[in-house]
């Protein structure tokens, strides 16, 4: 009875899957005989026309059903997840291609010099002149390899770059790797020579490694501008998280005042569930920092050590503080939004009032405050990217596009130049109109994407400071830096009648 039964369902899915074949093979010859040739159609656009059927996958190329193994046991399976994979990397290799052959608009009629034309007659104003002739520059970028150099030799076994985070004046960067025995490496990289040919960046490697990730940092001010950097370690089951200020000095391959070659920390707290930190650069709250814990906000001043923990309902995973008010945004695993005011005193950690408070479809992931301190972009796990105005809590302006479901993953808001971008999920960098939310840009990355290699990116109009400026997009995918620098040839050549700098925006 068992095997009869057994015989009879085989001989059921191969008739049907012959049975389907046959039915629909020869519609889709005719069809695509009777509009194009079929090497002009795209893979997307021939399944389109075939019926979806449960359990099977259409071959475009080969024009017939393939069975969907439910597991990955079997040798060389054929599951919904390759199939996914196989078509983001064909997307992704299309659009290397189009990069070297892109347009130098994607706004119809706004050329280098349209932009000087209406700017000599004056009907555009200067801002809005430097904004599109960032959009023409953003969309001219080119990718270029930047060599890591240090000045001592580095052992084997880093893996890959987990972030970069650059200071205030992008002079240099933090680095985040991970390593492959399991353990974490962080220092910083000086970036005074991406004005070269060929660019390089210097490596200053801390010589202490960590077995905890480290979740997230941030630039701090203590004694001068971005003088310390604030890290915060995540936990495990043997041993709590923590937060550590460390001076960025002792950022060196060199550090004479470290024992048994590791640093010395300015500050260093023990916290369990480190999901966020920020550091506060407004004068009236000097030497603190917050850290975004589970279930819980903490504030604390490094010189006083005075603390202060109030109680929430879900993990703060996003923070910002306010520089004009005295003001903490803090985003929620649960999508809430909220505002603590720094001037209320609390009486217990259970006992006080949130300020501004509002949801999002899914966890908080990153906050950014604009120079406006009333409007505050969010982005959360669904791949909203929202832009709120905080005096009548309801959003302005959404941009379309970002792909995310589960990463956290940054924002980066340039108002000078009127940019936002954001790296998805899907290793794909988008960036923004910040005025219009038109979609300028989507830069592929330069290896195959997966969940391990979601880029890490910094954007600036002056790379390497002030003095040696070099615009454009610093990627660290893997083990590699990548620069994505302004097409100066054939962009700059259009305008160079009508002097302009950054600075004048």
């Amino acid at each position: 009875m068992g095997p009869k039964r057994e015989n009879n369902r085989k001989w059921w899915r191969n008739n049907s899957q012959r049975h389907f074949n046959k039915r629909y093979r020869s519609g889709i010859l005719e069809s695509s005989e009777a509009s194009t040739p079929a090497s002009s159609l795209s893979s997307g656009n021939r399944s389109s026309t075939v019926p979806e059927l449960p359990g099977f996958y259409y071959d475009p190329e080969k024009n017939r059903y393939f069975r969907l193994l439910p597991g990955h046991n079997n040798c060389n399976p054929l599951t919904r997840e390759a199939i996914i994979q196989k078509e983001m990397e064909q997307k992704r290799l299309q659009l290397l291609e189009e990069d070297k052959n892109r347009k130098k608009s994607t706004r119809p009629g706004v050329n280098a010099s349209m932009l000087v034309w209406k700017r000599q007659l004056g009907l555009m104003p200067f801002t809005t002149y430097c904004r599109r002739v960032h959009e023409l520059k953003v969309n001219c970028m080119q990718r270029k390899e930047v060599q890591i150099v240090n000045p001592e030799p580095v052992g084997p076994g880093t893996h890959k770059f987990e972030f970069i985070l650059a200071d205030s004046s992008c002079q240099r960067l933090f680095a985040v790797s991970d390593m492959e025995n399991g353990f974490c490496k962080y220092g910083l990289l000086n970036l005074n020579g991406l004005w070269k040919d060929v660019p390089t960046v210097e490596s200053h490697d801390n010589p202490y490694f960590t077995n905890h990730k480290v979740n997230v940092a941030c630039w701090a001010t203590l004694t001068g501008p971005d003088s310390h950097v604030l890290i915060s370690l995540l936990g495990r089951q043997d041993s709590p998280g923590c937060v550590s200020l460390i001076p960025a000095c002792l950022f060196k391959n060199l550090a004479p005042d470290a024992d048994d070659g590791q640093p010395v920390m300015l500050y260093n707290i023990k916290v369990s569930n480190v999901w966020s930190c920020v550091w506060c650069l407004n004068p009236r709250l000097d030497c603190s920092f917050s850290a975004g814990l589970k279930n819980q906000v903490l504030v604390m001043n490094t010189a006083t050590d005075v603390r202060r923990t109030f109680k929430t309902n879900s993990d703060v995973l996003a923070q910002q503080f306010a520089t004009e008010n005295l003001l903490l945004y803090n985003g929620c695993r649960s999508g809430e939004v909220f505002s603590i005011d720094m001037r209320v005193p609390a009486l217990s950690p259970s006992n006080w009032k949130k300020g501004t408070s509002f949801f999002q479809n899914s966890a908080i992931t990153c906050l950014r405050l604009l120079q406006d301190e009333n409007y505050l972009m969010v982005s959360d796990m669904s791949g909203q990217i929202k832009l709120w105005d905080m005096r009548m809590v309801k959003y302005l302006q959404q941009y379309e596009g970002h792909n995310n479901s589960y990463a956290y993953l940054p924002l980066h808001v340039i108002e000078e130049e009127g940019l936002l971008i954001a790296v998805g999920q899907d290793c794909y960098t988008r960036i923004w109109n910040l005025q219009d939310t038109r979609l300028l840009r989507t830069i592929p990355s330069p290896h195959p994407a997966s969940k391990d290699t979601i880029p890490s990116v910094v954007f600036s109009s002056h790379l390497g400071g002030k003095r040696q400026t070099v615009p454009g997009i610093l990627m660290a995918v893997k083990k590699d830096l990548y620069h994505f620098t302004y097409n100066t040839n054939t962009v700059e050549k259009e305008y160079d009648r009508k002097p302009w700098h950054p600075s004048n925006c």
